[in-house]
């Protein structure tokens, strides 16, 4: 098993008991009072729930607005005894959705973001984490005694409250000077890791560096090294661990142990490991088997193909109306009647030829697989401009991506101009000097171009919406060559009278806005992204959606992976060819959400997990991460031609759970081959065997097993099947009667 040199991270506070308070339950409430914040306010009859966890998955689904959580802590003088310094009362809270304040004894020490009723408006804060430092001698801490820590949220859309990061309490200490850092090691030839222990303090620092290697799927420990170290300030301590060779799940954790009070401060990491085979030298077709158009629209297609270059391209029984670039393989033109256009794709290189069947399905419904691409949010946020899509795009070309599929570079927000022209007409900022020929080159390449927008007069992040402009609006997006447009209600709330809950209401902005891309003479996939209202999927198909979003977003961590990935049951009757349950976008490779990216918060298990169940669900793939700074592990784990072809399976069903307990998930695709998929997840902390028998969920008693990952057979099972699934981790498999 090959090794790539990358760490996914995640990070550990102080970890010893003894020095920390955590904070796992709360009594939560929705609605809004100051007296919230008194610690003499009963809080008896409120709910007690869970933190990190976002409030929609403990019973307020699709709740949006104020709520409190109300911490009761009793803290001991020991907390500041057993301290090296005794000055500062530290609060982790970790990151909360979307505005928040803080209080401690009904003193408010914080606040991130800014509330509705502020000065300036609501101004979102979602993506910061922060800590709060209180002078231990302050009056309104009762030491020994019970203390209130209240948070008041505001959540503007989507999932609320908190959600990343175990919130706690402790004392900062000379401890909290270490900073653990690892990387690459700089030859890869070592396949090895560079980690290093810093001192950031004006003082020496003295303690122990402990490095243990532990196998996640055989729960044993391969190595334990220990080394005293004195750190002068600014100082760095330098290890090379080596990572075994041949081992999956591999897991370092790296600990630094001060000697004046034994306190620690951990990293922990797991070398990414491929599983995916490199493709063949021979040619081998990918992608999607059939393509949706209307009549008269413009087709754009592009073969998806791997193998040596250079390649040809070809199409027997190509429509009239239709070429084909023989060098690229792009197929352009026009088709002026319904109907169901079969052909044969030919692909070929010095070494072999490969054909593969392909329809074009001409007539009223678009995406008849679910949409794969890119989009600009989980990267870039609202500092998306020409030059980074441009960047992604030619990555997206140059790094192979476009040969398995991948098509779409979509916009998301941030690329309005602060006012229309006096035509009343959308136009872009200086980050996007000329739309039409940016979409003019992507198509050029035959890659597709999204754009996006919202139904109310300002979009999520404070740009122009459509309200009122929707024909002049998709009218310019036509024009522009646009191709996909997502649209997220955001605004439309200040528009939408809150008092009228009728389902109408929720379709009207979502049926003007598809009015309007009907009399467009090109297709625009239409996405709507309002996080689930009224239950869309069972209404999205009546204002033609393409494709609707079930949650709210997405965050780089396993709680909100899990809890979104995991919830998406309800809405397995409704997925079908050109309307597709949206659970997001991906949260693999560097993400940010702005200038500062950084590499995905999910262990390489969580990643296979992450990419697998949205295949299993027929979800939109679309990538948010910057591909221009795509790593080994992430481009092999978008580039697996059988986990892709689970998504893109033409019948279009969704997966359906069939087995959960407190360690593991079932979920069961049928194809359109009459086999199916079967990915089994393991939700617990720790490794463990899952067994199963066939017969129990209907698949008769002999089966054929492929590892879609490893692209290979397993061998055949009569009876029963066992699987060890690593901690987060999947095993993704089909299965075949024999």
């Amino acid at each position: 098993m090959k090794y790539l040199p990358v760490v996914f991270l995640s990070f550990f506070c102080s970890i010893a008991t003894a020095q920390n308070i955590e904070m796992t339950t709360a009594k939560f409430i929705t609605g809004d009072n100051v007296i919230y914040s008194y610690p003499s306010t009963d809080d008896l009859p409120w709910q007690e729930v869970k933190v990190p966890s976002q409030w929609e998955m403990q019973g307020h689904d699709g709740y949006d607005g104020y709520a409190w959580y109300r911490f009761h802590v009793i803290i001991p003088e020991s907390l500041k005894n057993n301290s090296l310094w005794k000055d500062s009362l530290r609060i982790f809270l970790g990151k909360i959705d979307d505005v928040y304040a803080v209080y401690f004894n009904a003193i408010k020490i914080g606040q991130l973001g800014s509330f509705p009723e502020d000065k300036g408006g609501y101004k979102t804060a979602w993506s910061e984490e922060k800590e709060y430092h209180i002078a231990s001698n302050s009056p309104f801490i009762k030491w020994k005694g019970e203390n209130i820590i209240s948070v008041r949220v505001y959540d503007g859309g989507g999932g609320g409250g908190m959600y990343n990061g175990q919130p706690f309490i402790n004392m900062l200490d000379l401890i909290d000077g270490i900073k653990i850092s690892a990387q690459p090691a700089a030859n890869k030839a070592t396949n090895a890791q560079q980690v290093s222990f810093k001192n950031s303090f004006a003082r020496n620092i003295s303690g122990r560096c402990t490095i243990s290697c532990f196998d996640e799927e055989d729960q044993e420990v391969l190595s334990r090294t220990e080394t005293k170290v004195t750190l002068k300030q600014n100082e760095s301590k330098v290890f090379y661990p080596a990572v075994p060779k041949g081992k999956d799940h591999i897991t370092y954790t790296y600990t630094f142990i001060e000697s004046n009070t034994n306190k620690t401060v951990s990293l922990k990491s797991t070398p990414p490991y491929i599983l995916t085979p490199a493709p063949a030298a021979t040619p081998k077709i990918n992608g999607a088997s059939i393509f949706g158009v209307r009549p008269n629209s413009p087709v754009l297609y592009k073969i998806a193909a791997t193998g040596k270059k250079p390649l040809q391209y070809s199409v027997e029984n190509l429509p009239e109306g239709l070429t084909v670039n023989p060098a690229n393989g792009v197929i352009t033109g026009k088709l002026s009647r319904k109907g169901d256009y079969k052909m044969t794709v030919v692909v070929k290189n010095s070494l072999n030829e490969a054909k593969r069947d392909f329809t074009i399905s001409c007539g009223d419904v678009l995406a008849l697989t679910p949409p794969m691409g890119w989009n600009s949010w989980n990267c870039w946020g609202l500092s998306v401009s020409d030059e980074r899509l441009k960047s992604s795009a030619k990555a997206l070309m140059d790094k192979g991506l476009a040969d398995h599929g991948w098509s779409y570079m979509n916009i998301d927000d941030g690329w309005e101009a602060a006012a229309r022209n006096a035509a009343g007409e959308i136009v872009t900022n200086e980050k996007f000097p000329d739309m039409k020929k940016l979409g003019d080159w992507l198509h050029g390449n035959g890659i597709k171009f999204g754009i996006y927008s919202s139904p109310g007069t300002k979009t999520c992040g404070g740009y122009l919406g459509s309200y009122q402009h929707e024909l002049q609006d998709a009218t310019t997006y036509a024009n522009w060559g646009i191709d996909y447009l997502k649209y997220d209600w955001c605004s439309y709330d200040d528009i939408h009278d809150a008092k009228d809950t009728s389902l109408a209401s929720y379709k009207k902005p979502y049926e003007v806005m598809q009015d309007a891309l009907q009399k467009q003479n090109r297709d625009i996939v239409y996405s709507l992204c309002q996080y689930g209202m009224k239950n869309v999927w069972e209404w999205g198909a009546d204002v033609n959606g393409n494709c609707w979003r079930t949650t709210g977003d997405i965050r780089d961590s396993w709680e909100s992976l899990s809890s979104i990935g995991f919830s998406q049951t309800k809405q397995y009757p409704f997925a079908k060819p050109g309307r597709w349950n949206d659970p997001d976008m991906m949260i693999v490779g560097q993400v940010g959400w702005g200038d500062h990216l950084h590499q995905t918060g999910l262990t390489p298990d969580e990643q296979y997990t992450h990419v697998s169940l949205w295949c299993m669900l027929s979800a939109p793939l679309l990538i948010g991460c910057d591909l221009s700074k795509l790593d080994d592990f992430t481009l092999n784990l978008l580039t697996n031609d059988e986990v892709i072809a689970i998504d893109q399976d033409p019948l279009g069903k969704q997966a359906k759970l069939v087995f959960k307990n407190e360690t593991f998930q079932m979920w069961l695709k049928e194809l359109e081959d009459g086999t199916k998929a079967l990915a089994i997840f393991n939700t617990s902390e720790k490794s463990d065997v899952m067994r199963l028998r066939w017969s129990e969920y209907g698949l008769g008693t002999k089966q054929k097993v492929r590892d879609l990952w490893r692209q290979k057979d397993i061998g055949s099972f009569d009876t029963m099947f066992a699987s060890t699934v690593a901690s987060h981790g999947v095993t993704l498999i089909k299965i075949s009667s024999y």
